[in-house]
């Protein structure tokens, strides 16, 4: 599945079942599977009407790795945690680089949000997009959430 994003084209690969196995910006692969769900999700997201995603995942790796990957899923929309908070999440301080490991290895980024974790110092650290566009992910998801809120504070 192809599809445009405010931050350029980007691409997902489904198996059989239509549950996503690859995500990535660029102009990238394909492999003519359409899921519609996917598609309306991703696009209700890049519009700013949706922080988090429901449909199903499947990515291929370590029972480690996918220990990883499910922690970043819980990880708020439009905020970051470090390495080591993540690694201490996990249940284990001293697996930082570990899970920076299992981090730069995740094949579904952004729908498992890697972008949003950073260095201990705050800095901002490796992202297979780049740096660039991790900080663009991480700018727009703030400003969507800040516009969310102020939203909601005006009709409460």
């Amino acid at each position: 599945m192809r599809f445009d994003t405010p931050f350029g084209p980007a691409w997902a690969a489904l198996n059989d079942a239509g549950a996503v196995t690859a995500f990535s910006f660029g102009p990238g692969e394909g492999d003519g599977k359409r899921n519609p769900e996917v598609a309306r999700q991703l696009d209700e997201f890049f519009s700013g009407k949706r922080q988090t995603f429901d449909f199903p995942l499947a990515p291929k790796g370590s029972s480690f790795q996918k220990r990883v990957w499910a922690e970043l899923l819980k990880i708020p929309f439009g905020e970051t945690i470090s390495y080591g908070e993540l690694a201490r999440r996990m249940g284990n301080p001293a697996a930082s680089r570990a899970v920076g490991r299992a981090n730069a290895t995740n094949p579904i980024p952004l729908i498992v949000p890697c972008h949003r974790v950073i260095g201990s110092t705050g800095k901002l650290t490796g992202y297979g997009g780049g740096l660039d566009l991790k900080e663009k992910l991480l700018a727009w998801q703030r400003a969507v959430k800040l516009e969310t809120f102020a939203l909601t504070s005006r009709k409460a």
